[in-house]
């Protein structure tokens, strides 16, 4: 018998809607605050740009591998065991880069760090799905825009501890701890199930196609590449193409976040009109229009609208693929949704990658034709999401 299950309370599970907003806001507030610290902790250890560029890659990979045991563990122990474990261990993972002294401590802080992170990613997106299941509407986008949250109160906390001279490995260690506390207080809300019993008259379920898996995962890849080329690509194009100012470039990024966030926050009650199919496809529409104002229009001021409306387009897509796929099969959704979670975290992982690649050979602006055709490529396939084969 596995631990996930269709058998929900009647009445909507708003304790366990509450904790897994905590979880998400937790995890984007873990990753914001190594992220806000990664340039005291370069210095402390003494690392070159490049050490610290393989080190990243490594913090990928460890995420990576960390989802893909997550996804069975959840279905085999249930995610009221599995989400909150995973948050202690991203919590005490957190302390160790503020720790480290060296390139090796760092990469096994960083080993550790990945690991947490790729585990609470698959079990909370796993419990959102389940928690989803007790509500008439989708609720899932919301989920997504309070791990953005949690990211901007890191870049505040970071920052104000920074200009206060509080030692990094001060902040990073009480920042773990405020993780551990919360995956604590927070693991009695959430809902377990288990799997209802087989139907004779039906026969025995059958797994769903890997080609739809696949499709999921694809789709995935693509609209997360394109938001790794925004979160690491949007201030430079203001700065390098654009040549504006250091501090003027930083709204680039800003205006893709915001709407992002703000997206986030909408999609749900749009979804449940429109329907996952057309949030996919249409947000996709939308962010390839407003990318495409960025590439040919050199205004700053067109250019700022074009990374909001980047950003307001990809804000919905990918939690209604994460759904679909958590939804596919409830005996192994852990399994399932690892899957696809993997797929989009590579695709997010090599998009800014790819650009600094293409940025060798031609204009950074002209590599962005390459997210354009991937949000063209998920409006044509969009409607696997209605898909059942």
């Amino acid at each position: 018998m596995t631990a996930t299950s269709l058998q929900l309370p009647t009445a909507p599970p708003r304790a366990a809607r509450i904790a897994t907003w905590l979880y998400f806001g937790l995890n984007g507030f873990a990753v914001g605050m190594w992220v806000v610290h990664i340039p005291s902790i370069e210095h402390a250890t003494g690392i070159t740009h490049s050490t610290l560029g393989l080190l990243l890659l490594v913090l990928g990979g460890a995420a990576f591998i960390g989802m893909q045991v997550a996804g069975p563990l959840v279905d085999k122990l249930g995610q009221r065991r599995l989400v909150p474990a995973a948050g202690i261990l991203l919590g005490i993972a957190l302390a160790g880069p503020g720790l480290a002294t060296n390139w090796w401590t760092l990469g096994l802080a960083l080993i550790l760090v990945g690991f947490g992170n790729g585990s609470i990613d698959v079990g909370m997106n796993a419990q959102a799905v389940v928690v989803e299941r007790g509500y008439p509407r989708p609720i899932m986008a919301a989920f997504h825009a309070m791990w953005s949250i949690g990211g901007a109160i890191a870049a505040v906390v970071g920052a104000a501890t920074l200009r206060a001279g509080v030692p990094t490995q001060v902040t990073l260690a009480l920042s773990g701890l405020v993780c551990v506390v919360l995956s604590l207080a927070a693991s009695r809300y959430l809902l377990e199930a288990t799997e209802p019993e087989e139907d004779p008259d039906e026969g025995p379920r059958e797994k769903p196609p890997a080609k739809l898996v696949w499709a999921l995962g694809g789709l995935a890849f693509g609209l997360m590449l394109s938001e790794g080329v925004a979160n690491d690509w949007a201030a430079l194009h203001f700065r390098d193409i654009l040549g504006t100012s250091v501090s003027t470039a930083a709204f680039a990024y800003g205006a893709f976040a915001v709407a992002m966030t703000v997206g986030r926050f909408l999609t749900d009650r749009v979804a449940a009109v429109v329907g996952p199919a057309a949030i996919v496809r249409w947000g996709a529409a939308m962010a390839a229009a407003g990318l495409t104002l960025v590439i040919v229009v050199p205004w700053v001021p067109v250019a700022l609208v074009g990374w909001a409306i980047f950003g307001l387009g990809l804000a919905g897509g990918v939690p209604q693929l994460f759904t679909a796929a958590g939804n596919l099969d409830p005996r192994s959704s852990g399994a399932l949704m690892a899957r696809v979670v993997g797929l989009g975290y590579v695709g997010l992982l090599a998009g800014p990658a790819v650009i600094g690649g293409l940025a060798h050979w031609m204009p950074l602006n002209l590599a962005f034709i390459l997210p354009v055709v991937l949000c063209v490529l998920t409006f044509f396939g969009g409607p696997v999401l209605k898909s059942k084969k």
